[in-house]
């Protein structure tokens, strides 16, 4: 197991509860037993929870496993089921779960600058934490999630907050430009300054960052700047392993890794020959990009919802020589605590004509809409409306 974050837990689990008894070896690059990440921009960077609340273990949980952490996978050889690590050791295996997940970008140029922060990782949470104990002001680079969320928490911290979205609207690309005006309308009016359409150029400060500069010429002053504009799957460590990579490790439906037949060189971007499926690997989480027969093509979510639906195919996957049952396509589903607000949403905004706004008033942030094409719902958005969200995103789930 090639990580040891939620979506390796939770493949573990899945391989003992489906009759795996045999040696079980978990590798993490970090120094951390698993633990949650949605709270690190939400609860723990506020100082409600601490490091014991992340846990994903159970007390007394115990998955007879073997733990080797804060030691990376530096190499694979897929034929031979080998995995290099960092600490110049070898591990063999019959079979190999790659759940690597992902790191998060980085603005160039910006290494050694204090005061700059993303946020991926616990120590990455902690780092930000105590910046913000002594900061004023905080110039969040990026309307995402994890921008958004950074946002409405450093508000609630009482910090002077500035959001520089470079599209018109943050989450836009998630739920669509109609309803990201009410996520956008609630951050403004609960204090947050938003700067759409903004491009960010550099950063300025001598050993400590203190402004973020536009494109414009704005300055915008900052003691603490996060940088929040996506992720990339771990897979360098892949390169010429013999697995075909892309946006991710490609994968068929049930989660086995697609062999590279190109043959030569390694490519940097993927866009090699596919074969067959890699006999005895499989991957899970972050990293991973498994075929979606309804989009026809290969997908990599990034969600929490994603390892959890995924983990338990992976693991049939890998104990029936690559013959389990595929996946059954279920929408993706999303959420989001900001501020006071639960925003949850199911299912692909892209795909509707038309969104209505069902119940409750998006100007007293509590409404559920519908997005439809033609008269199918094709995806839904819940603000504080828990009980009819669960009920829609319970319909979606049968309709596929």
């Amino acid at each position: 197991m090639v990580g040891a974050s939620l979506a390796g837990l939770l493949t573990a689990r899945a391989l003992r509860a489906q009759g795996y008894d045999g040696r079980l070896i978990l590798v993490g690059e970090e120094i951390h037993r698993p633990y949650d990440r949605p709270p690190l921009s939400k609860d723990f960077l506020r100082g409600v929870l601490d490091d014991a609340d992340l846990a994903l273990e159970s007390d007394g949980e115990d998955l007879d496993a073997e733990w080797r952490l804060g030691v990376a996978a530096v190499g694979l050889n897929a034929a031979a089921r080998r995995v290099t690590l960092s600490d110049g050791t070898e591990v063999a295996a019959d079979g190999i779960v790659i759940a690597t997940g992902a790191s998060a970008r980085r603005l160039p140029g910006t290494d050694g600058l204090a005061g700059v922060h993303t946020l991926r990782t616990l120590d990455d949470a902690r780092a930000l934490r105590h910046d913000l104990a002594n900061a004023k002001r905080i110039v969040v680079i990026g309307g995402g999630f994890i921008g958004t969320e950074v946002a409405a928490t450093a508000c609630d911290l009482g910090l002077d907050v500035t959001l520089v979205e470079s599209g018109q609207t943050p989450l836009a690309g998630v739920v669509g430009a109609q309803m990201a005006e009410a996520i956008a309308g609630l951050h403004e009016r609960r204090g947050v300054r938003l700067l759409r359409s903004a491009r960010v150029t550099a950063l300025t400060g001598e050993e400590r960052v203190d402004a973020v500069r536009l494109a414009d010429g704005a300055l915008l002053p900052a003691d603490v700047v996060v940088v929040g504009i996506g992720a990339s799957p771990n897979i360098a460590w892949l390169k010429g392993s013999g697995l075909l990579l892309g946006d991710g490790v490609l994968c068929d439906e049930g989660g086995a890794a697609i062999r590279d037949e190109s043959g030569g060189p390694a490519r940097e971007n993927g866009g090699g020959k596919g074969g067959g499926p890699a006999a005895g690997i499989v991957a899970v989480g972050d990293c991973a990009a498994w075929f979606d027969p309804a989009l026809g093509r290969h997908d990599r979510c990034e969600h929490w919802t994603g390892a959890r639906q995924r983990a338990g195919v992976a693991a049939e996957t890998l104990l029936s020589g690559g013959v389990a049952r595929p996946a059954r396509p279920r929408p993706a589903y999303i959420w989001s605590d900001q501020f006071d607000v639960k925003i949850q949403f199911v299912g692909r905004a892209r795909h509707a004509d038309t969104v209505v706004v069902e119940e409750g008033d998006p100007a007293d942030h509590s409404f559920l809409a519908v997005y439809r094409q033609g008269e199918r719902p094709v995806a839904v958005l819940g603000v504080n409306q828990v009980r009819l969200f669960s009920r829609w995103r319970r319909q979606l789930e049968t309709a596929v």
